[in-house]
């Protein structure tokens, strides 16, 4: 059994859980995962088996469990910090935080208009004017990051970090959607769908036999 164990929801759609699991591949650990079927009637009482708030993600580490995916994000940081998961510049990192947080608390017209399936293809689905505001947003936090921090290489400050973590899974709505991008967010996504990490997970969410409904079109 590895040191570390992560608990999941479904690849195809959980977003949450994509977010903190590219992050403890960035660390190189080895891990142990469960993938809990989501919105199904054995979903709540499964997930409550290891998870005090009744939510996936979470991390197992001995006794030790944290949820919350920018939560495990941040411990993970802090427990491998050889692996560089904020920007070591302390402008970069304050930006990358705050846009991370931005991430976290916000966007509920684009979670809502734009569910994540990553096996799927919807081009046409127009935006509500709450979820095109969305858009916007996000492209205008990417540029800036790319235009004042991502010299160093093609994620939003330079080389990858917990920021990307939490726009990844923005990445693959863009994808799935087929939205219009301008020329630099698409060079962003196009990086971030070409992580190794990025597409082993789609793979196994591609095979995940579950569905549901809601995000589906």
């Amino acid at each position: 059994m590895a040191e570390f164990t992560i608990i999941l929801g479904n690849k195809n759609y959980s977003s949450w859980s994509l977010r903190p699991w590219l992050a403890l591949k960035q660390t190189g650990a080895p891990f142990d995962e469960v993938v809990i079927p989501l919105s199904e009637s054995t979903t709540k009482p499964e997930i409550l088996r290891h998870s005090p708030s009744g939510k996936v993600p979470l991390l197992k580490r001995g006794d030790l469990a944290v949820w919350d995916s920018l939560a495990i994000c941040e411990y993970l940081a802090e427990t491998f910090p050889e692996a560089q998961l904020w920007p070591a510049d302390p402008n970069a990192r304050a930006v990358a935080r705050s846009i991370s947080a931005e991430m976290h608390s916000g966007f509920a017209a684009l979670r809502q208009h734009y569910p994540m399936n990553m096996r799927s293809s919807f081009p046409g689905r127009q935006p509500t004017q709450e979820a095109q505001a969305d858009v916007i947003r996000i492209g205008a936090l990417w540029r800036d990051a790319r235009l004042r921090f991502g010299a160093g290489g093609p994620f939003l400050f330079g080389a990858f970090s917990i920021a990307d973590c939490m726009y990844a899974p923005v990445v693959s709505r863009f994808r799935t959607y087929k939205l219009e991008l301008e020329e630099v967010t698409q060079a962003y996504c196009d990086a971030v769908w070409a992580l190794p990490a990025m597409q082993e997970w789609l793979v196994a969410a591609t095979d995940e036999p579950m569905i549901i409904e809601s995000a589906e079109f």
